[in-house]
């Protein structure tokens, strides 16, 4: 098995179709929502550049896509799915990874989110630098929320005014990032070096 995680391009639009029932087949197994995605909507996404595939030579293993909110001041990184015959293999892991760099390569200051009932992404999330946020700490675009309702807990997000929902809401901001990591450094100057005299 070699299984490759690839920024997918027009080539790959013909797997869009299987992209979806994978979407749909998730969302039954775990009772909640990825909400399902039209076809067209997937192949956009491939052929703007804005997705990752995994393949297994010409098998599709696995698959996210990268959506952009709030004048693209937040983006998503959405719809991860792996084929059955590929999970607990680490593919999970390694598109994650990859469509958080493609999100930091295309958009270098905007907040990227996740919302979640995965435990196994909100692990990967954590190694990546996101923290549990309250959905209020997350893009308010209306057309993002409305992208809920296909999934069975909609009605819980309404009536909680879109601010809770069985999701875990989870957030990293790279302003944040660049503060701690000045700080970190500033605190490495400040730190007083030793000297060793040979007496």
């Amino acid at each position: 098995m070699n299984v490759r995680i690839l920024v997918a391009h027009a080539g790959h639009t013909g797997y869009a179709e299987r992209i979806c029932e994978l979407m749909y087949d998730s969302a039954l197994e775990r009772g909640t929502g990825i909400a399902c995605r039209p076809v067209e909507y997937i192949r956009e996404k491939i052929t703007s550049g804005k997705a990752v595939i995994a393949l297994d030579g010409k098998q599709l293993a696995g698959f996210s896509y990268i959506e952009t909110w709030s004048h693209k001041s937040f983006v998503a990184n959405s719809g991860l799915i792996v084929e059955r015959t590929y999970r607990h293999l680490g593919i999970a892991s390694r598109i994650k990874k990859r469509i958080f760099k493609l999100s930091r390569e295309l958009f270098p200051d905007a907040k990227i989110f996740s919302i979640t009932t995965g435990a196994a992404i909100m692990k990967i999330n954590s190694r990546l630098g996101f923290r549990p946020v309250t959905f209020s700490d997350l893009t308010r675009d209306k057309a993002f929320w409305d992208g809920c309702m296909g999934c069975r807990n909609y009605d819980i997000l309404q009536r909680n005014k879109q601010l809770m929902c069985l999701c875990t809401g989870m957030l990293y901001d790279p302003a944040e990032h660049r503060r701690q990591s000045k700080k970190s450094i500033s605190l490495q100057q400040q730190t007083p070096q030793t000297t060793h005299l040979n007496v």
